[in-house]
């Protein structure tokens, strides 16, 4: 795809993560938001893999990268890289099993080792169309969120119920927070290059509409 071709096509590229313990949706979180499918058999991801969605923010559409990482203790070596330069992160638990609700707490200090202090982070509560076999209250999931000053929404990537909501609460808050930091730097630097300078900052990266698991590295440039 030409440069200008992309150019044309977003405002903004925010990079954001999917984190969480194996077997809780990930994958078919990121494939409902980014393809509108679900696979009921989804094999467990291996090492990372990479999506991206343009979402239409106020005036502007940002594209959402999406990086889904694998869950499997073996694994974490391989994806802990891929935190450089992320804003954003949904941390997915499974109702039904307490365990991974449990593990939210050792997957909050890996995003403080690895991530951003300002990562924008949605604890995600999924499969709530089995609520008959809940183990996990909604009202724990909503605790924990206020405790570690997190967003918060129960989903269901087979119903398709708040899962794109849960992504658009993530970008939209990775926008207003991008965007205010913009606007102080014109404020106290006026002859600055600011954070968010649109479509003049954004690279050309092949667009992928499905799932791959070799991604194209991503320059600092295009990491705001």
């Amino acid at each position: 795809m030409a440069a200008d071709s992309f150019d044309e096509e977003c405002d903004y590229l925010f990079k954001a993560v999917l984190i969480g313990d194996s077997a809780v949706g990930k994958s078919n979180l990121l494939s409902r938001f980014a393809k509108d499918d679900f696979q009921l058999d989804s094999k467990p991801t291996i090492g990372v893999e990479f999506a991206y969605k343009n979402i239409k923010v106020g005036d502007k559409v940002v594209k959402a990268q999406i990086w889904d990482t694998a869950g499997q203790e073996r694994f974490r070596a391989i994806t802990s890289s891929y935190y450089r330069g992320a804003l954003g992160a949904l941390l997915v638990y499974d109702i039904t099993r307490r365990v991974t609700f449990e593990n939210i707490r050792k997957w909050l200090v890996e995003l403080k080792e690895f991530g951003s202090s300002e990562m924008v982070v949605v604890l995600v509560g999924n499969k709530s169309d089995l609520g008959n076999s809940r183990e996990v209250k909604t009202e724990d999931g909503q605790r924990v969120a206020e405790l570690e000053g997190l967003l918060f929404l129960e989903t269901s990537a087979m119903e398709n119920l708040n899962v794109e909501e849960a992504f658009l609460q993530m970008i939209t808050k990775i926008h207003e927070i991008m965007s205010q930091k913009s606007l102080d730097a014109k404020m106290n630097e006026p002859n600055t290059t600011h954070l968010l300078q649109g479509k003049k900052e954004i690279i050309n990266i092949d667009e992928i509409t499905a799932p791959t698991k070799h991604p194209p590295p991503i320059p600092n440039c295009c990491l705001y």
